[in-house]
C-alpha cells in the first residue's frame, strides 16, 4: 500500500483515497510553503472539516465520491462525529474522523481532532485499527501526551503523525512531545512516499 504526504494532513493512498486536500493559508506572521496539490485524481475524497487547509476539493481532479465534513456509514466508509476543539466545538467547530478500508487494510484519519480525548461511542465506531493518521502539533488538535494516548488506546500497526511544525510551516508545534510521550519506534524517511506495508510504529515522512 502506498502513502503520500502533501503536508499539513493531506494524504493520497493507492492513488485511490484522498484525504484534506489543502490551499496555502496565507495569514501575517505564518509560513504555510507546502506545494501546491496539481496532477492528482482519486476514486474517493474524504474532507474532515470546513478549514481552507483540509477543503480544497477543487485541487482533485476527475469524479471522485466526495464524503465532506459529515457523519454517518457510507457503505465502506464510516465518518465519526467528533470536535476540533476540547470546548465541544464551541471554539473551532466540528471534524470528522473517518475510518475505511482498502483490501484488508483499515485505515483511520483523524482530520483536526482537538477533543481531550475519545469519548466511548467514538471508539466503539472506529473498532481496530491497522493505520492512523493523527494530528499531533497541539494548539488547535491534540498533541503530546494526548495524542500518545490516542494511539495507545487504538493500538494500531503503524501511526502517521500529521498537522504539526515542519521546515515548511510554522505554526504548530513539531512532532517531539508526542513522540517522546509515546515512546515507541520511530522511522524518519528521506521521502514523502512510503510502501506502508514496510513499516510499523511510527513513520515520519519527509515533508514535501
Amino acid at each position: 500500500m502506498q502513502i503520500r504526504w502533501y503536508g499539513q494532513s493531506a494524504f493520497q493512498v493507492d492513488d485511490r483515497v484522498f484525504v484534506d486536500p489543502f490551499k496555502p493559508i496565507e495569514r501575517e506572521g505564518w509560513q504555510f510553503d507546502y506545494p501546491a496539490i496539481e496532477g492528482v485524481s482519486a476514486d474517493l475524497l474524504l474532507v474532515t472539516h470546513e478549514h481552507g487547509d483540509h477543503n480544497n476539493v477543487g485541487a482533485i481532479a476527475g469524479e471522485p465520491r466526495t464524503i465532506r465534513s459529515t457523519a454517518g456509514t457510507f457503505d465502506d466508509v464510516v465518518a465519526i462525529a467528533s470536535e476540533h476543539d476540547d470546548v465541544a466545538g464551541t471554539r473551532r467547530g466540528p471534524n470528522t474522523i473517518f475510518r475505511f478500508e482498502l483490501g484488508d487494510t483499515v485505515l483511520c484519519h483523524f482530520g483536526d481532532f482537538g477533543q481531550a480525548a475519545l469519548r466511548l461511542e467514538q471508539r466503539a465506531a472506529i473498532g481496530d485499527v491497522d493505520i492512523l493518521f493523527l494530528p499531533v502539533g497541539d494548539g488547535p488538535t491534540v498533541g503530546g501526551e494526548r495524542a500518545a494516548a490516542i494511539v495507545q488506546e487504538l493500538a494500531p500497526r503503524l501511526v502517521v503523525p500529521m498537522h504539526y511544525r515542519t521546515e515548511r510551516l510554522n505554526f504548530l508545534d513539531p512532532p517531539d512531545a508526542f513522540l517522546e510521550a509515546l515512546g515507541a519506534k520511530v522511522t524518519e524517511l528521506e521521502t514523502s512516499d512510503f510502501d506502508a506495508s514496510a513499516y510499523d510504529g511510527v513513520v515520519l515522512p519527509k515533508a514535501p
